[in-house]
């Protein structure tokens, strides 16, 4: 198993290009993780414009236009403004001459400090030791998750009724998340966290592959050490779309992150 600083690795070519290699590790099935794939555009973003001040991922929002594939790929950045407190970039993940996802990426320098005021009540989950944890190769699924090799996810057992045929239709997952190299979170593995898996779609009894076409993520502030808890949830499903909502807190119950995501769905007859 790879950390997550070596799966997201960079290497710099100039004129704001920089060398990946992408790690299948950070699958789900056979595609790359959509969280992994923003983390490693974060990271080129950082590398780029995160000088003078602006060294964390602030906001993602970005389009998935191509599935890229494990193997040799290239970051593009370019920086659009560098300012006081931000700097903004556009940043491509290119394989085979192809754009595979582009993203606007947000800079800027964030501290461990509490909210001044928030509406957000984290997630009420059982101890972790009393949540399942989530493994790669889940009876019944039909395919394989590497990406619970490398992020230990322990999911409320209430949430986990679709395992056994009865998804609770109310349209939420929650969980606790760790990594599993044993490093702490920070901006840019958060973005790994804010693409939880499985999708909320299978707690509505909608299975089956659910791929991400837009996600925007903000990152709040610097995670404390420790779990974080997910909450994954849905507003409204329909014409083969679906919304899923993420939210994560800190293990000092602090929103650390936050992303709503468009995806498509394969709805029933």
């Amino acid at each position: 198993m790879g950390t997550f600083q070596e799966a997201t690795a960079l290497v710099a070519q100039g004129d704001g290009e920089y060398a990946a290699v992408l790690d299948a590790q950070w699958s789900v099935g056979t595609r790359l993780h959509g969280g992994y794939l923003l983390a490693v555009l974060g990271r080129a973003a950082c590398a780029s414009a995160g000088g003078n001040g602006h060294p964390h991922v602030t906001a993602v929002s970005a389009s998935f236009i191509e599935p890229p594939e494990p193997g040799d790929a290239v970051a593009r950045v370019e920086t659009l403004r560098v300012g006081r407190s931000v700097a903004q970039v556009r940043t491509a993940l290119v394989q085979e001459g192809r754009t595979r996802v582009e993203a606007h990426v947000t800079l800027g320098l964030l501290d461990d400090s509490d909210p001044w005021w928030t509406a957000s009540e984290p997630v009420e989950l059982p101890p972790e030791q009393d949540c399942v944890l989530a493994p790669a190769d889940a009876p019944g699924a039909g395919f394989v998750v590497p990406l619970m090799d490398v992020v230990e996810e322990r999911i409320d057992p209430a949430h986990l009724a679709f395992v056994f045929g009865n998804p609770s239709g109310r349209g939420v997952i929650a969980s606790w998340q760790r990594l599993a190299d044993g490093s702490d979170w920070d901006p840019l593995s958060l973005l790994v966290a804010l693409d939880p898996v499985p999708p909320v779609s299978y707690d509505l009894g909608v299975p089956g592959w659910v791929p991400t076409i837009q996600l925007t993520a903000y990152v709040r502030r610097l995670p404390a050490p420790g779990p974080v808890r997910v909450r994954l949830s849905a507003t409204d499903v329909g014409g083969e779309r679906m919304d899923e909502v993420a939210h994560v807190w800190d293990a000092k119950g602090r929103l650390v992150a936050q992303a709503t995501q468009l995806a498509a769905v394969r709805l029933p007859a």
